[in-house]
């Protein structure tokens, strides 16, 4: 099976994702966003795969969330998905695809509704 995790080593909840994934016998692409960040049609692509809002993808703990207030419902969508290209430190993770489809694996164990 095919899988793409969106990943950061330093997140626990990106590691157990991981590890799930490898535990059921795949070995997903692993996509380093904050090295590698996903350019503005791949994340808007995700999000409509997983049928969230902008918001809904937002780590609201970093320092540039509170400085772009983001917090403000008034930001539009496009604001809010113009801070993540440009900040990929908002983006919460893991981020997981496969065939099953896309989903922001919080809590890790969501990654098993995208097994076979």
């Amino acid at each position: 099976m095919e899988a793409t995790i969106w990943h950061n080593a330093r997140c626990s909840n990106s590691r157990v994702a991981l590890e799930i994934l490898r535990e059921a016998g795949i070995e997903p692409e692993v996509i380093h966003y904050l090295e590698t960040p996903p350019d503005r049609a791949t994340l808007v692509a995700l999000l409509d795969e997983m049928g969230i809002p902008p918001r809904d993808l937002l780590r609201t703990k970093e320092p540039a969330y509170a400085d772009l207030r983001l917090a403000d419902p008034t930001v539009p969508d496009t604001a809010v998905i113009d801070a993540m290209v440009a900040h990929p430190a908002l983006i919460n993770r893991p981020i997981v695809r496969t065939p099953r489809g896309t989903r922001l694996c919080r809590p890790p164990e969501r990654v098993r509704e995208l097994l076979p």
